[in-house]
């Protein structure tokens, strides 16, 4: 669809034209009772619109182009879908319209008036990464905050198809979908990837097989990453922990990774993939039903509370194999526990909620993510730049939503903030503002 298209169905949508004017390319006035339902699927562009045409009531669906023509180039002429459109609406009538019973359409046209047009091109064509921004600080603080609220819940719902994609791949298995989640996320960004294929190579009932020892599941995680198989380490820990996972990679017929895979380079000691993993280890050891564990948590202190494990012994005086160091505690930092919660414990708790029909997961994972300082990430500081200052990780995570879910893909005329631009006098002019709601 062009951006034309696009804009025309947001003027009708939102009835931006003399509704007083508008009649047939006959001559017929036209009533618009109910501009319809957009559609954002295959089909007319409207659905279950209700018109007057003279003194005849029509209920259907409309359809919108920038000219007639393109009905035609559509296809629409010889597609039974179409057969329900009772008007069709455009800039420019080049050429009648008939449906695939040769019925004739009925046809409009309306112009986009020019201060929504200047507004549109600037928002739509702007060179920024954010095209409003030069206004935002202006938005009325309640619209601002409705909208916010509302793109929490729909990053949320997105994290939930994709979580949903998991369950079905392991047989709806909630500890085995937190589990591939939660050791992703050990992985914090740049070793991501690696520690999922960490989890995928390492099903989670092995895990679960050994949860009375933390030795064997430091073994299970450590060979299985490939980490066991650097060079020459003569410490008894390190051979002990060779020997266990031999045994048990020969026992499940395991096929480990290469532990050159693992990002180390520009890490912080306390970042290493070995640290991850032995905190990692600890958490698996001491949570036992991963998940069920989870759900029992009410809030933010006892989640809290429950992710602050310290590696074994080994790794108070080591950041890896072989090279010790003044020792100190390893506890999972709270910045680093703020990511696993916001990215792993808070959008399953919300699919759980969903998938199960009880609001009370879905308000939890919510008030979790209020509980939480913002996030801090290049995004979140443009929209700093602009005058938003988010109060918690759930308005960054709106934000991190807006960004990308509306700003990159130029999606203004869908945004709240797109539709309260296109009505100011002059988007690009930040004297001029936003209209109050």
């Amino acid at each position: 669809m062009s951006r034309r298209e696009e804009l025309l169905q947001y003027v009708w949508k939102f009835g931006l034209f003399d509704r007083s004017l508008i009649e047939t390319t006959e001559g017929e006035k036209i009533e618009i009772i109910d501009a319809g339902l957009l559609n954002t699927d295959a089909g007319p562009d409207f659905f279950n619109a209700k018109i007057k045409i003279g003194n005849t009531l029509w209920a259907g669906n409309i359809e919108i182009h920038h000219a007639s023509d393109e009905w035609k180039k559509h296809g629409h002429h010889t597609d039974k879908a179409y057969n329900s459109v009772i008007l069709h609406v455009v800039e420019e009538v080049n050429s009648d319209v008939r449906n695939q019973k040769g019925e004739v359409i009925p046809q409009c046209v309306i112009k986009v008036p020019e201060e929504v047009r200047e507004n549109a091109e600037y928002l739509l064509y702007a060179d920024e990464k954010i095209p409003c921004k030069d206004s935002l600080s202006l938005l009325d603080k309640r619209l601002l905050h409705a909208w916010l609220s509302a793109l929490t819940i729909e990053r949320l719902e997105r994290k939930t198809q994709d979580i949903f994609a998991h369950l079905k791949r392991f047989n709806n298995s909630w500890d085995e979908t937190f589990y591939v989640l939660l050791v992703r996320n050990f992985g914090f960004g740049l070793n991501s990837d690696q520690f999922e294929r960490l989890a995928l190579s390492l099903p989670y009932n092995y895990i679960q097989k050994h949860g009375d020892s933390l030795f064997q599941i430091e073994a299970l995680l450590f060979g299985q990453a490939g980490l066991l198989e650097e060079g020459p380490v003569e410490e008894d820990y390190f051979l002990k922990l060779k020997n266990e996972y031999a045994f048990l990679k020969k026992k499940y017929l395991l096929n480990n990774l290469d532990g050159f895979v693992f990002k180390k380079l520009h890490v912080r000691p306390r970042a290493f993939p070995q640290i991850r993993l032995a905190q990692l280890a600890a958490l698996l050891q001491k949570s036992g039903r991963l998940f069920s564990v989870v759900l029992e948590q009410q809030d933010y202190p006892q989640m809290q509370s429950h992710f602050q494990v310290n590696p074994s012994d080994y790794w108070q005086t080591h950041y890896s194999f072989g090279k010790s160091s003044v020792k100190s505690a390893k506890y999972l930092g709270a910045a680093s526990f703020h990511i696993i919660l916001i990215n792993t414990v808070v959008p399953i708790l919300f699919a759980y909620g969903k998938k199960t029909a009880d609001e009370a997961y879905c308000g939890r994972a919510v008030d979790m993510l209020e509980s939480v300082k913002p996030e801090k990430n290049s995004i979140i500081d443009q929209f700093r730049e602009a005058g938003v200052i988010p109060e918690h990780a759930a308005d960054t995570q709106a934000l991190i939503q807006l960004r990308k879910a509306y700003c990159e893909p130029r999606k203004c005329l869908y945004c709240r903030i797109g539709h309260a631009a296109l009505s100011s006098r002059k988007v690009s002019s930040p004297s001029n503002g936003f209209p109050p709601v």
